[in-house]
């Protein structure tokens, strides 16, 4: 896989839907400090350009518990690892299964729990089967068809969001702060009252995606540490791009649709951008709003099935690799035995995923994400 279409893969692994449907959640419904994911997202990837990339592609190894062992023992540092990889991926994923859950639901018009928990049942289902027979290269190419159909729904629901204020950012604000009825809506401390909290959090979205699993899996996939950080280049030109965006996703969402639409569709806000594009359109009743709407939810499932892949991928390799490979085996494991081992693995990480993806579906999935991002930037980076 060349660098070039590599960056874009990691772009498309990284922009999940708690970036789409979350962020802009948050954004709508708390203003600036929704806005502070978005910053803490953008600015993280100048940590792993700087620290991550280039090291890592020239250890010449497989997953992070590798590149561990090369220093540190062997046997209880796989096993650390494998249990951090599972943790996080599985916070991710039951963000991921709780999007999909809220998406379909909208989309269908599904109002029940036991009808969403439903659609998050077989929307996992379709994951762990595309996984297993996909593996990484299905893997990529969806990571880079999805990053490309999303930045380009979100550039063209920006334009229109920006379309309807004259493209004055600042009427766009002041329209938001007016929908909402707080008039400290563009301050901080809508959702986060103590200022340590603000900073704990930006320094968890900063210093945890260089510690993220299924991003350190991506650069593993490229030949050359040139190309490593040509990855990296160019995922943080398309997401620098994205996030900014987001910014026009949300506080359109709060000028336009108004929070108590959003929380009526969706108790955690994750419907901010589907209702947002069905404005957009023309309405609830018309052709246009149909259409952009079903359009913006194809994109996310699209992005839920990418980083869902990609999740699943890091957790169920990382098991079979160093836990069964090295610590269970001892080494001695076979390839063809340790894919088997991962195809199990991924199964069982996909039920746990819609299990746990049921019981969290009232939460927002940028909260959610966060808490892969603590364990990530506590655990992982230092190590």
């Amino acid at each position: 896989i060349s660098g070039v279409q590599n960056g874009i893969a990691i772009s498309g692994d990284y922009m999940s839907a708690a970036s789409f449907l979350g962020i802009a959640g948050l954004i709508a419904l708390y203003g600036y400090d929704g806005f502070l994911y978005s910053v803490g997202f953008l600015v993280a990837y100048l940590v792993v350009l700087l620290f991550v990339a280039e090291p890592l592609r020239n250890s010449g190894k497989f997953t992070m518990a590798d590149v561990l062992a090369y220093r540190l023992r062997q046997r209880p540092v796989r096993i650390a690892a494998s249990i951090s990889t599972l943790t996080i991926s599985l916070f991710y994923l039951l963000a991921q299964m709780a999007g999909a859950g809220a998406l379909v639901s909208l989309l269908l018009g599904i109002t029940t729990d036991a009808g969403k928990s439903l659609t998050i049942a077989a929307v996992g289902g379709l994951m762990i089967v595309y996984v297993i027979v996909g593996g990484m290269k299905a893997t990529t190419w969806v990571q880079i068809i999805k990053a490309l159909l999303l930045m380009g729904g979100t550039i063209f629901i920006s334009f229109l969001v920006l379309l309807k204020f004259n493209f004055n950012i600042s009427s766009l604000l002041s329209a938001a702060q007016e929908s909402s009825g707080n008039p400290n809506f563009l301050a901080p401390g809508n959702r986060y009252k103590d200022p340590v909290d603000l900073l704990s959090l930006g320094l968890a979205l900063v210093l945890g995606t260089a510690g993220l699993p299924h991003i350190l899996t991506r650069f593993y996939t490229v030949p050359t540490a040139r190309a490593a950080r040509t990855s990296v280049n160019w995922a943080i030109g398309i997401i620098g791009a994205f996030y900014l965006m987001t910014t026009f996703l949300g506080f359109g969402a709060a000028a336009l649709v108004g929070s108590t639409a959003i929380t009526e569709s969706d108790k955690g806000g994750n419907s901010a951008a589907p209702l947002l594009a069905q404005y957009l359109g023309g309405g609830a009743d018309s052709l246009g709003g149909t259409v952009l709407m079903s359009v913006i939810c194809a994109v996310a499932f699209a992005t839920i099935l990418a980083v869902v892949a990609g999740l699943t991928l890091a957790s169920s390799s990382s098991f079979a690799h160093d836990f069964y490979g090295n610590v269970v085996k001892k080494g001695k494991a076979t390839g063809a035995e340790e894919v088997k081992v991962a195809r199990l693995a991924t199964i069982v990480i996909g039920l746990l995923a819609i299990v746990l993806g049921i019981l969290a579906q009232k939460q927002n999935i940028a909260f959610l994400v966060g808490l892969a991002f603590a364990v990530a930037a506590s655990a992982n980076l230092p190590t």
